[in-house]
């Protein structure tokens, strides 16, 4: 195979592979019922006049299943902390004993449950269109090359090895929100 099109080939599946990552860290965020510091990824506090990451301002920790604790580094964080989070919208009211804020994840109901299975799937999908943008991406460059020394049959050759490599990433996708979906059922 050209060694034009085999670095076509490279790029396409790191760039599916980033595709792939960042499709997890977004499932990750769905709540499954049970506390993870992953659900606060994402919520920033105004540390000095500085949008900082909650992570870089307090630690999180997980006594139990369905408790977060968030004990923050100086104590004049509590308040901006509550806040933040509050303001996060996620579901989850803190509470602030002067020492930690307390933030206790309620048990899913079944419509909440299906919501969220709901919310799973069209992650999933958006995945699966970054993975097929990718695939339709690397055929053009492919298709490109026939200009430089590269053969029509090349060219198909690289086309389909593309085609395999999209199959593959599809089916990463589909196993990664069926993961998902089975953790946010189970009672």
């Amino acid at each position: 195979m050209n060694d034009l099109i085999k670095k076509q080939l490279q790029d396409a599946q790191a760039n599916m592979d980033k595709a792939i990552d960042h499709c997890e860290a977004e499932l990750t965020k769905i709540r499954a019922g049970k506390a993870s510091a992953g659900m606060l990824d994402g919520i920033f506090v105004d540390y000095y006049g500085s949008a900082t990451a909650l992570s870089q301002v307090a630690s999180i920790n997980t006594p139990d299943a369905r408790t977060l604790l968030v004990q923050p580094w100086e104590k004049n964080m509590l308040v901006p902390i509550e806040r933040a989070i509050m303001e996060a919208n996620i579901g989850i009211n803190p509470q602030n004993d002067g020492i930690v804020i307390r933030l206790v994840v309620p048990p899913l109901t079944e419509e909440r449950r299906k919501d969220l299975v709901k919310k799973v799937k069209e992650e999933a999908e958006r995945g699966k269109i970054t993975v097929r943008n990718i695939r339709k991406d690397a055929n053009e460059k492919i298709k490109r090359l026939k200009g430089e020394s590269v053969s029509d049959d090349e060219i198909k050759t690289g086309e389909a090895e593309v085609q395999k490599i999209t199959d593959a990433y599809i089916i990463k996708v589909d196993k990664h929100a069926e993961l998902k979906e089975k953790d946010i059922m189970t009672v």
